[in-house]
């Protein structure tokens, strides 16, 4: 069985800071969320799929940007969304 690995990082990974301390649509609509992601090809912060907007999933679909990182405390983990793989 051979390992999935990610090709997507070297042209979707970039430099970003997070654009906001929330998620940025549930920010403008005053709704809440469960988890924060951040795409890390543009910055954008979105809400994760156990919250009922799916903002960051929904930010993939429409941006095609593949890479976001979970922006909780003590958590370092990034997920592939075309991969559908975690990444270290």
């Amino acid at each position: 069985m051979t390992a999935v690995k990610c090709t997507h990082i070297k042209d979707h990974l970039k430099k970003v800071k997070p654009h906001t301390k929330g998620c940025e649509e549930c920010l403008k609509t005053g709704d809440t969320w469960v988890h924060l992601r951040m795409c890390l090809e543009c910055g954008k912060v979105g809400c994760c799929d156990s919250s009922k907007n799916r903002h960051a999933t929904a930010h993939f679909h429409a941006a095609g940007h593949p890479i976001m990182q979970s922006v909780e405390p003590g958590e370092d983990w990034r997920w592939c969304y075309i991969d559908e793989i975690y990444l270290n």
